[in-house]
């Protein structure tokens, strides 16, 4: 790459990407136009690029060029600080429209290189860091590449061209502390602004002043930006005797990442639970509660549970990441097979559907993606969930609370009188609630719950232990799909090689794939993804009623046995259906043996 010689060759980069974007910017200056109602001057290029990609809403943008005309800055630096855009998203855009590369976390060499004309006071301040010096150049990674001033410092500090790189700010950081700064990481500098606390102080007035307190707060916001930036999601907090322990759960693995020290503890956990309207003098009782909180530019609502365990209050955060949920039944991994008759299931005007699964395994996904089919202005739906997880326009949405009495039960009384086409009930959870939701399908409404079991078939003698009528589940269930999530593999980050003959007899390959030699997947592992996953899709099996299989029930058979029937009538059960994606390269076999425990 050429080196850039301060002014007049970055301004005809800037020059090229304007001209590049000019469509981009006239769009978005429309946009800003028409939100305003007044001439508006013209619009950042990176700025125009992340508005037309829906990294930045529309109304931030505009708030964030209301606050620079008051107060100055750099825009960019503006929305990174206010939370609107992502710095990694900055940084992505900035290098693909000036055509410069960006250096990952990775990429930075291990030693500083040879260099005391900049100072690291500079260098933070500017938020840069030089990763090579040759004869004629120097190579520096910069937050804002097109900082004329800051390259134009170093060019005369130096005596050099000066080659700029893109680099995620909050990462350039980081790179100086560890070059310059004794190595210390961001959660390490955070602590040592922080005065010793000790985890046994009971003053609540304390403790609420110390969680009040800049650095826990940058602590704690500190632990929810790599939580995202890490794609998890649940955060777990939970102390020990002697340490605090840290844990993202990620594409449903749990990894163990840095924590601050235990005399942190109180003043971390209660800074979360002031953020999630807590009791934060009640630590003998379980509370629950909710966090609405901006991250890189994302809007996430977090699901906040505590338990008091030996050492502490443990706490865990369901991560809901609105932005990111997906309804629709093809990319949550319901092939053209399982689709089909999901929906036709879908289309009947009555009767129950039920989800099983265990706790994490998607099921109030793909409900919420079965009410967006049913969705249309003829039909009236509700819901009645514990929590509401997320908000779906046109739908109806009741929140439970045991506190005043309105549970499922309670709730679903009151629907009944709403004259509903479609019910959806959170999780059937007592013999009440099923009773209920049976007698709503008798009387003509669609129903759509979940049930904790492992397979579909174990859903039916589920609500016969629960006392449920063999004779009313034959009369109102339509189908039961069971659901696990799997790790899923990205079709550029994956190795292939031949199944050996005994793996392909053992789990029955053959009948999958036409091929000679069938041909299995693995991850491929990179520093910037050390397990090789990326994301999880659900493995299912959907079983429909039938008139066999309502004779089974109503002689008691076990689920076993109803299993067996609707394999033989045509079900593919969650095994198979995970064989199958393995073959086609979705996941591999190791991760279809976790999840379904066979053999």
């Amino acid at each position: 790459m050429p080196a850039i010689d301060g002014t007049s060759e970055m301004n005809q980069v800037v020059t090229e990407n304007q001209m590049a974007t000019a469509e981009a910017e006239t769009d978005a200056d429309v946009a800003l136009t028409e939100t305003q109602g007044t001439e508006t001057p013209k619009i950042d290029p990176v700025c125009a690029d992340l508005l037309l990609n829906h990294r930045l809403r529309q109304e931030d943008y505009t708030r964030a060029v209301h606050y620079q005309r008051q107060h100055g800055g750099s825009l960019l630096s503006l929305l990174v600080r206010l939370g609107l855009a992502s710095e990694r998203d900055l940084a992505e855009t900035q290098a693909r429209l000036m055509d410069i590369p960006l250096v990952g976390v990775k990429d930075y060499p291990e030693d500083a290189p040879d260099i005391e004309q900049i100072s690291v006071r500079f260098m933070k301040q500017s938020r840069l860091v030089p990763v090579r010096v040759s004869d004629d150049a120097i190579e520096v990674v910069m937050s804002d590449p097109t900082d004329e001033f800051a390259l134009q410092a170093v060019k005369m500090a130096t005596g050099l061209d000066v080659i700029p790189l893109v680099g995620v700010g909050s990462e350039i950081e980081g790179v100086i502390e560890r070059y310059f700064g004794g190595g210390r990481s961001a959660m390490g500098q955070i602590l040592e602004s922080m005065e010793g606390e000790s985890e046994e102080d009971d003053d609540i007035e304390h403790l609420r002043d110390l969680a009040s307190e800049a650095p826990v707060i940058r602590l704690v916001n500190l632990i929810m930006q790599r939580a995202v930036e890490s794609r998890a999601s649940d955060i777990h907090i939970e102390p020990f005797e002697n340490r605090l322990k840290v844990r993202y759960r990620v594409d449903g693995v749990l990894q163990e990442v840095e924590a601050p020290p235990s005399s942190s503890t109180a003043a971390v956990i209660s800074r979360i639970k002031i953020m999630a309207k807590l009791n934060i003098a009640e630590r003998r009782l379980p509370q629950d509660g909710r966090i609405m909180h901006r991250v890189q530019g994302k809007e996430l609502d977090l699901r906040v549970s505590t338990v008091p365990t030996s050492h502490g209050e443990s706490v865990v955060m369901r991560i809901l990441d609105r932005e990111s949920i997906v309804l629709d039944f093809s990319k949550l991994g319901f092939d053209e097979f399982t689709q089909s008759r999901f929906v036709k299931v879908l289309e009947l005007p009555h009767g129950i559907i039920l989800v099983t699964g265990p706790t994490g395994s998607g099921k109030t996904t793909t409900l919420y993606t079965a009410l967006q089919q049913l969705n249309t202005p003829e039909r009236k739906i509700i819901t009645v969930e514990d929590p509401v997880e997320y908000q779906l326009e046109g739908i109806n949405q009741i929140q439970t609370k045991s506190s005043i009495g309105l549970n499922f039960a309670a709730a679903l009384r009151a629907i009944v009188r709403q004259d509903p086409d479609v019910i959806m009930i959170g999780e059937m959870r007592d013999l009440e609630t099923a009773r209920i939701a049976i007698q709503s399908a008798l009387t003509g409404h669609l129903v759509l719950s979940t049930i904790h079991t492992n397979t579909a078939a174990g859903g039916i003698t589920r609500m016969l232990d629960m006392g449920v009528e063999d004779y009313l589940l034959t009369s109102t269930i339509n189908a039961i799909l069971g659901q696990r999530l799997v790790r899923r593999l990205h079709p550029e980050h994956r190795d292939s090689y031949i199944a050996l003959p005994e793996v392909v007899e053992e789990y029955g390959l053959r009948r999958f794939s036409d091929d000679e030699q069938i041909t299995l997947y693995k991850p491929k592992v990179t520093p910037d993804n050390p397990s090789g996953y990326q994301g999880r899709s659900t493995i299912l099996e959907l079983l429909t009623m039938t008139d066999d299989i309502r004779r089974l029930i109503m002689k008691q058979a076990t689920a076993g046995e109803i299993e067996q029937l609707a394999v033989e009538q045509g079900m593919r059960t969650m095994y198979m259906d995970g064989l199958i994606k393995s073959v086609k390269g979705m996941t591999t076999i190791e991760e279809v043996l976790r999840v379904t425990q066979e053999s």
